[in-house]
C-alpha cells in the first residue's frame, strides 16, 4: 500500500527494518509495528496499513470527531468502495427517521364470505405486511381465534395476499450461491421465521446423529413445504464430521450430504425457502388442522389480493422497530435490512419494491449531509458486491445521526467489541476482548469475499468519541479483521487534546 507523504523517512525506515527483521507470517510485521511507533494519529494508522496483506487491495480510512464532525484522518476517504454489511447503517437510520422506532408491522386474516352456523362459506385471505418476526405460534393464534368466532368448516379457498410488497424475490445482485441460504433469503410481505431471531423466510435443519446407518433430521418447524433427501452416512466414532446441508437452486428440495460419526455433535443451519408465500400458507392450513377447523374437500391454497369489501377476522402487529433493532444490527440480519426497505418504499412512496426504498434511503442520507452523487446503492443489507460508498460518507451519517431523538437506539444496536453476550456483542463478541478496546468499541460489522468492513465509535484515551470507518475491498489473505482492530486500538489509545470546535 502507498505510504503517505506525511510518513517521517526515519519512521518509514524503522517499519522496513522490523519487517525485514521478523519472519513473514501473516498476521505480524506491521500491526507490531504500529503498536511500537510513537507520533501522530496519521504515522500510527498509517504504520498499520503498511501489512503486506494489503498489497493489490484498497483500503478506505476515515476518522471524525464525534463531538465536532471535524476529519481526523483519511486514507483513501472519497474512494468509493464496497461496505458489505455496514451499509445496514445506512438503511438503519433512514429506517428510524422515515418509520419511527415505535412502527410496527401487521399481519390481517380476512374473508370475503360469513358464517353460517359452524361453517366459513367464502375464502379465508392471509394479508402479510412485511413482518419479519411472524411465527408458527402466530398463525396458531389465529387459527384460535377463528375457533372462538364458532368456524369449524372452511367451504372455501386459503389465498396467501403478499401484495403490499412486489413480487420481486431476491435483490439484484444477490449471488446465485447466496441463495440457498438464510443470508440471502427470499423477500415476502407475507413470510415466516422458524425462530426468535427472526431469520425469516427459512427453515432450521438439525442433523443429528442417528442409531442406523444414517443421521437423523429434524426440522423446525415441522414442514413439508422442503423436501429433505438424506444422503448421509453414519460412520466410526473416531472419524471426522462433514456434513453439508443445502436447498437446491430453483425449488424446495433440501439436500443432506457427508458423514457423521457416532456419538457426534450435532449440526445446525438456517435454509432458506423457495417461495416464503407458499410456506407460510402450508403452515397456516397446518394450525388450521390442528385446531380442528376443516377445509372442504375442494379448497385449496392460492394467492390474490384480498378484496376490498373483505371482512376483518383476526390481526397480528410485530414489535417495534425499536424492539426488532437489537437483532437487526447485532446479528446483521440481512432479511430485516431488505424488508426495512421495501416497507420504507411502501409507506413513503406507495411502492413496495427496491427502488423505491432504496430511493427513499438515498433522500434521508442527503438529509444528514451526505453526498450520495458519489455513491451507489443497490440493496438495503449490503450483500450486493455493487453498492459503492466512501468511507468518508459512513462517519458523516455517523456524525450527522448523534442529534436524533432515536439515536440511543440506534448507538444501543451497535455490536460491543468483546463482549461475551450474545445480544450485546453480536459479531464482534470474539474480537478485540482486551483493554483498551473491549467494551469500548461500538461498531458494524461487515463481511463479503475480499470485503471487510468495520464502522462506528470509539473513545479515546482522554475521553473523546470518534467515529471511524474502515473498508478493505479486493484482499486475497484469509482474514484481515485484525488489522481493522488494530486500527481501533491506536484510536483507543489516541490522545485528541482540544478538538477544533470550527467555524
Amino acid at each position: 500500500m502507498r505510504a503517505k507523504w506525511g510518513i517521517p523517512v526515519l519512521l518509514l525506515a524503522g517499519l522496513l527494518l522490523v519487517a525485514l527483521s521478523l519472519p513473514q507470517q501473516e498476521n505480524n510485521v506491521m500491526i507490531q509495528a504500529s503498536q511500537d511507533a510513537s507520533g501522530s494519529l496519521e504515522e500510527k494508522i498509517d504504520a498499520v496499513l503498511q501489512d503486506e496483506r494489503l498489497d493489490g487491495a484498497v483500503t478506505g480510512v476515515s476518522v471524525r470527531h464525534a463531538g465536532t464532525g471535524e476529519l481526523l484522518y483519511e486514507e483513501n476517504g472519497d474512494t468509493r468502495l464496497h461496505p458489505a454489511s455496514t451499509m445496514k447503517l445506512l438503511t438503519g437510520a433512514a429506517a428510524m427517521e422515515t418509520l419511527g422506532p415505535d412502527y410496527r408491522f401487521s399481519t390481517e386474516v380476512w374473508t370475503d364470505g360469513d358464517v353460517r352456523g359452524k361453517t366459513l362459506n367464502g375464502d379465508i385471505y392471509l394479508k402479510g405486511k412485511g413482518d419479519p418476526t411472524l411465527l408458527k405460534e402466530d398463525l396458531d393464534q389465529f387459527a384460535k381465534e377463528l375457533k372462538k368466532q364458532g368456524i369449524e368448516q372452511i367451504k372455501g379457498d386459503l389465498i396467501g395476499d403478499d401484495t403490499w410488497y412486489d413480487d420481486v424475490r431476491l435483490s439484484q445482485d444477490l449471488n446465485w450461491s447466496d441463495e440457498p441460504f438464510y443470508t440471502g433469503a427470499q423477500i415476502s410481505a407475507l413470510t415466516l421465521a422458524p425462530d426468535t431471531d427472526y431469520d425469516a423466510g427459512t427453515v432450521i435443519v438439525e442433523v443429528h446423529a442417528g442409531e442406523g446407518s444414517k443421521v437423523n433430521v429434524e426440522l423446525t418447524p415441522k414442514t413439508d413445504y422442503v423436501k429433505v433427501v438424506n444422503n448421509t452416512t453414519m460412520v466410526a466414532a473416531t472419524e471426522e464430521k462433514n456434513i453439508d446441508i443445502e436447498r437446491q437452486h430453483g425449488n424446495n428440495t433440501i439436500v443432506i450430504e457427508g458423514e457423521m460419526p457416532i456419538g457426534g455433535a450435532s449440526s445446525k443451519s438456517w435454509v432458506s425457502v423457495w417461495e416464503p408465500t407458499g410456506y407460510v400458507m402450508d403452515m397456516f392450513k397446518k394450525s388450521l388442522e390442528e385446531q380442528g377447523i376443516r377445509l372442504t374437500g375442494e379448497s385449496s391454497i392460492k394467492f390474490a389480493a384480498t378484496p376490498e369489501d373483505a371482512t376483518l377476522l383476526a390481526e397480528k402487529e410485530s414489535q417495534t422497530i425499536k424492539e426488532l433493532y437489537t437483532r437487526f444490527m447485532k446479528l446483521s440480519n440481512n432479511g430485516h435490512a431488505e424488508v426495512l426497505t421495501k416497507e420504507m418504499g411502501k409507506v413513503l412512496e406507495g411502492e413496495g419494491s427496491w427502488d423505491a426504498g432504496l430511493d427513499v434511503i438515498g433522500q434521508t442520507m442527503e438529509k444528514f449531509g451526505l453526498n450520495t452523487e458519489t455513491m451507489l446503492l443497490r440493496d438495503g443489507s449490503g450483500m450486493s458486491h455493487k453498492n459503492m460508498i466512501p468511507a468518508n460518507e459512513i462517519t458523516k451519517l455517523l456524525y450527522g445521526v448523534q442529534k436524533e431523538n432515536w439515536f440511543p437506539t440506534f448507538e444501543a444496536s451497535l455490536p460491543v467489541a468483546g463482549h461475551p453476550e450474545r445480544f450485546i456483542g453480536g459479531t464482534l463478541r470474539y474480537r478485540m476482548i482486551e483493554a483498551p478496546v473491549q467494551g469500548n468499541v461500538l461498531a458494524k460489522t461487515g463481511t463479503l469475499t475480499g470485503m471487510s468492513a468495520l464502522a462506528g465509535y470509539v473513545t479515546t484515551a482522554d475521553g473523546e468519541q470518534l467515529a471511524f470507518s474502515i473498508m478493505i475491498n479486493n484482499y486475497l489473505a484469509e482474514s484481515v479483521t485484525d488489522i481493522q482492530d488494530e486500527i481501533a486500538r491506536v484510536l483507543a489509545g489516541h490522545v485528541v487534546g482540544d478538538p477544533d470546535p470550527g467555524p
